[in-house]
């Protein structure tokens, strides 16, 4: 007789497998069928709660019992290959007759039970037994449960369920942490511990097992300095003060109390290989032309460092190209979040990565030096001659990241910044990809992936507005395409109206966390800014036209020429203004919106306001002066005398003054249109342009910009008749 292996999921995509074998449950109402019947496997689910467990609020089908009575024969029907497994009537519900330790979440909620058992075994077996049992409970899961039920989210019971079963799987996770503690495995939690405290910077026993692996590996001022960050977190975020255990914790640490000494180290293993990469995207869209140049500079070159803005997608691009090409570093893969751009607002020190990396290749605490300088010799000691890949994932500077780098050409590394590191590049070659926003094919085929083809192609005039409001920039299609799929059967048009409103986009960019917060995400780049700088990136998002040029910013900001230089550099550096052509910047369009955004928050009105007048005097006047050279013969318009620290910008002949016209013409239109909705003055721009226009034939240019100030002449105004917008 041959026995089939049959294996129902539910931690993680609904599923079965016969023999390996993937079985095809039907569309997406027959799989949460199938999951709540799994759920309640050998147990009876009546009618009605089979509906209101299938099917959220409000999209009940018409006859939700035919329904019910319509699926039930089609999930027979594909569990027909399924060995001993039986759907039946039962009175006023339905039955699933299967074998409980088929079914991932009953073989779970078993192996809690076998591993709480196993307490009561010979003391000297106990740990083991327990331990043994929570590593196959936590084996099953792949993923948050019910993971491909997009209508799980609008359903009660099935929320409230995962978030249960979360909170297991959590709790068993720190169980067999503390086992491992007892077991004197400290040293290989570290690095697990670390990124775990990351994620959860509120969960105080966590927290407590990390600084116990940090005070048993000789870290004592880690472990403190890890305490005290905590306190902040806790008291700045809730209100609180660090629970009894911790502080007690905190108070032996500081004692060096000799009840937290290591057990006796069990007999030396073989470390293992470090397999550190964090998952890769699930869906990954364009950067070919990226994916290639990665290729041939990490192969000549072995070093990369990707750099651009927040949301651009350097982390998902380092890691899907790390997972498609595993097999070129056959002796493991060392991965570190050095959090240079992050909520906490606190960078990773080299001296933490060290010792991270040193923990990950199996060095033993006894056996890590004291000094930094020692550790990174025997780091890269460690690495010399082998095939490895190391991420060094969101640095802050080439102080941060130097010390990581291996001194070996066999290892290959893999550097992702918001700043570009061209310091690496001057001092060592490393190689630098700068990353810019999605073209509109590739934008879309992910936002497809998220939502389906079909959905788009069921509002393709939507789909286009949406694209356009994200302009390229990955976080924002994946955001987008979060919130839609929070809402399945709502209309796309519903969110495009929410985008619509550039005044609010950032608001409606946010998807429930801090790393997908458009907002939050842009703000730890400007956090790390100087004071100069911080204030024109604001300035920057107030000034008129889709660019700026050297002196109109120098107009704005009222910044010396050498200064400004510095500060648009610092920007620069930071991937947040782009010099697309010599001498002249522009934004993404939504970082222009949230610099806008700061300029509200930390600028006063007055601030903003005479910043604008100098740049609009700067164009008035320079337009006037280049009008003049093209036209001598007309007539000019009286100008106020420019603000002291404005100074046009020189324009020694005709073509000059035809070339900087040219360059400046949309800068130009967008400073008219400010300029009149501030100042009935305005038209004196528009007069300025004319000749311009006439030269150009630029017809629709000049009744545009003569418009404008008549239709304001007719409608309320801001401000004074006269001021210094007009020049």
């Amino acid at each position: 007789m041959i026995t089939m292996t049959v294996r129902f999921r539910l931690l993680g995509p609904v599923g079965v497998t016969v023999d390996d074998r993937a079985i095809e449950l039907g569309h997406p109402q027959l799989r949460c069928m199938a999951a709540v019947l799994l759920i309640e496997a050998n147990q009876t689910v009546a009618m009605d709660e089979l509906i209101d467990r299938v099917w959220p609020d409000g999209a009940l089908p018409r006859q939700p019992r035919r329904a019910v009575q319509h699926n039930i024969p089609l999930l027979r029907r594909a569990l027909a290959p399924v060995p001993e497994v039986a759907l039946t009537r039962d009175g006023c519900g339905y039955r699933l007759s299967v074998e409980p330790d088929a079914i991932d979440l009953h073989r779970f909620h078993a192996l809690l039970a076998q591993a709480r058992a196993a307490q009561h075994h010979n003391p000297d077996e106990a740990d083991t037994r327990a331990a043994a049992a929570l590593e196959q409970a936590l084996s099953l899961w792949q993923g948050k449960p019910f993971s491909d039920l997009a209508a799980a989210a609008d359903i009660p019971w099935l929320c409230a369920l995962r978030a249960a079963l979360t909170a297991r799987q959590r709790t068993a996770r720190l169980d067999l942490t503390d086992i491992r503690l007892r077991q004197g495995k400290h040293a290989e939690l570290l690095a697990e511990l670390a990124a775990g405290t990351a994620s959860h910077p509120f969960d105080e026993r966590l927290a407590g097992q990390y600084l116990l692996a940090l005070y048993r590996s000789r870290r004592q001022a880690e472990a403190l300095q890890h305490y005290h960050r905590l306190q902040r977190v806790l008291a700045d975020e809730l209100g609180t003060d660090p629970s009894r255990p911790l502080r007690r914790l905190h108070e032996q640490i500081l004692a060096a109390d000799p009840a937290l000494a290591a057990p006796a180290p069990e007999p030396a293993t073989r470390p293992p290989v470090p397999r550190q990469l964090p998952c890769p995207p699930r869906l990954f869209a364009g950067r070919s032309a990226e994916l290639v140049h990665l290729d041939r500079h990490m192969d000549l070159a072995g070093t990369v460092a990707i750099g651009g803005t927040g949301g651009i997608g350097k982390t998902w691009l380092a890691l899907h190209w790390a997972h498609q090409r595993l097999g070129r570093f056959p002796d493991g893969q060392l991965h570190v979040d050095l959090h240079g751009f992050d909520p906490a607002g606190q960078p990773m020190s080299a001296a933490e990565a060290i010792r991270g990396f040193l923990d990950a290749l199996g060095v033993a605490s006894c056996a890590i030096p004291a000094d930094l300088e020692a550790q990174i010799g025997l780091y890269r000691s460690l690495l010399a001659g082998k095939r490895m890949l190391l991420l060094l994932d969101n640095a802050r500077d080439i102080d941060q990241v130097t010390p990581l780098l291996p001194g070996t050409p066999t290892c290959a590394v893999l550097i992702t910044s918001r700043r570009h590191l061209v310091g690496l590049a001057a001092l060592y070659g490393v190689h630098l990809l700068n990353l810019d926003v999605l073209p509109d094919p590739d934008a879309r085929e992910l936002l497809a992936g998220h939502l389906g083809p079909d959905r788009l192609a069921a509002e393709p005039d939507t789909v286009a507005d949406l694209l356009t409001m994200c302009t390229g920039l990955p976080l924002a299609v994946r955001i987008v395409a979060a919130r839609a799929q929070h809402h399945p059967t709502f209309p796309l048009a519903v969110l495009a109206e929410e985008l619509r409103d550039a005044s609010a986009r950032l608001d409606g960019l946010n998807a429930g966390g801090l790393r997908v917060n458009l907002r939050a995400v842009l703000s730890w780049s400007v956090r790390a800014l100087s004071p100069q700088a911080t204030r024109l990136f604001s300035l920057l998002g107030v000034a008129p036209g889709p660019d700026i040029s050297l002196a109109a910013a120098e107009a704005l900001a009222a910044f010396p020429a050498a200064q400004l230089r510095t500060v648009l550099r610092e920007l620069e550096i930071a991937s947040l203004v782009q010099q697309h052509v010599p001498g002249r910047y522009r934004m993404h369009d939504l970082v222009r919106l949230y610099a806008g955004d700061t300029a509200q928050h930390t600028l006063t009105e007055d601030t903003r306001d005479a910043a604008l007048q100098r740049i609009l005097y700067f164009y008035t006047h320079t337009a006037h002066a280049a009008d003049r050279l093209l036209n001598p013969r007309q007539d000019s318009v009286p100008l106020d005398p420019p603000a002291p620290d404005v100074l046009p910008h020189p324009l020694p002949d005709a073509l000059a003054a035809l070339a900087w016209c040219n360059t400046e013409h949309a800068c130009l239109l967008a400073a008219q249109h400010t300029a009149t909705t501030l100042n009935p003055a305005g038209w004196k721009l528009a007069w300025a342009l004319e000749t311009f226009h006439a030269r150009l034939s630029r017809l629709y240019d000049r009744l545009a910009r003569w418009q404008a100030p008549a239709d304001l002449a007719t409608t309320p105004r801001r401000g004074s008749a006269s001021g210094p917008s007009a020049g």
